[in-house]
């Protein structure tokens, strides 16, 4: 079998990895920090290493985690969904690579973009808000400073306008059964924000469902008059 071409332009998704299967091979500090997001995400956790850092071990110790503490075995990664191969050492990770790929299973090979089959961008949270920032594995130094850059400029008002938009969308779709319409870019500015930001949340609220066309709330436009 030969190595898949790695792809200039991949495919952006966010996985929902909840209840999954993933397995992680390595229990060093890196896998533990691969560990820390599966764990956040939902996903139920194996790790294979005949040693782990403590935090694993911990995590391992009150049931975050499945640790099976002995050496990776040909072929297992084809039990689960997703894989994440961290040992430092190349053939070990090479097998794993190998063996996802007769499997059909997305691997993620620290520090080895040619064994990859997905990256893992550095992202910046906001409540359900993400942004991502990916350089397709040539650079995670570069993804990360972007990421701190951006969370200069991100803030938790992002998050509220986010909600206030998923909500305003729903009540879009009830009235005209669908959610698309040309209005959102002009509904969305720093205008908006600037209220948001003012703790006006029903002021924001009013102001994006005029500029979407939908009514107003009446008990807020009662209020206001």
């Amino acid at each position: 079998m030969r190595n898949p071409p790695v792809s200039s332009h991949p495919y952006p998704v966010n996985l929902d990895l909840s209840g999954r299967s993933v397995l992680v091979v390595g229990a060093g500090a890196v896998a533990a920090r691969k560990v820390q997001g599966l764990i956040a995400a939902g996903a139920r956790v194996t790790v294979v290493a005949p040693e782990a850092v403590s935090e694993l071990a911990e995590a391992s110790a009150n049931g975050a985690i499945r640790w099976q503490q002995r050496t990776y075995r040909r072929g297992e990664v084809a039990s689960y969904r997703l894989a994440v191969a961290a040992t430092g050492d190349p053939d070990v990770n090479g097998q794993v690579h190998w063996d996802a790929e007769a499997a059909g299973v997305w691997l993620n090979a620290a520090d080895d973009p040619d064994r990859c089959s997905f990256t893992l961008p550095a992202v910046v949270r906001r409540g359900d808000l993400q942004v991502a920032v990916s350089t397709n594995g040539r650079s995670p130094a570069v993804a990360a400073w972007l990421r701190r850059s951006l969370e200069e400029s991100i803030g938790p008002e992002h998050a509220t306008l986010l909600a206030l938009a998923a909500e305003v969308r729903e009540d879009l779709r009830a009235e005209r059964g669908t959610t698309e319409t040309p209005d959102w870019q002009f509904a969305l500015d720093e205008d908006l924000l600037d209220l948001i930001r003012s703790d006006d949340v029903d002021g924001a609220r009013l102001r994006l469902r005029r500029a979407l066309g939908l009514p107003g709330v009446p008990d807020f436009e009662e209020a206001a008059s």
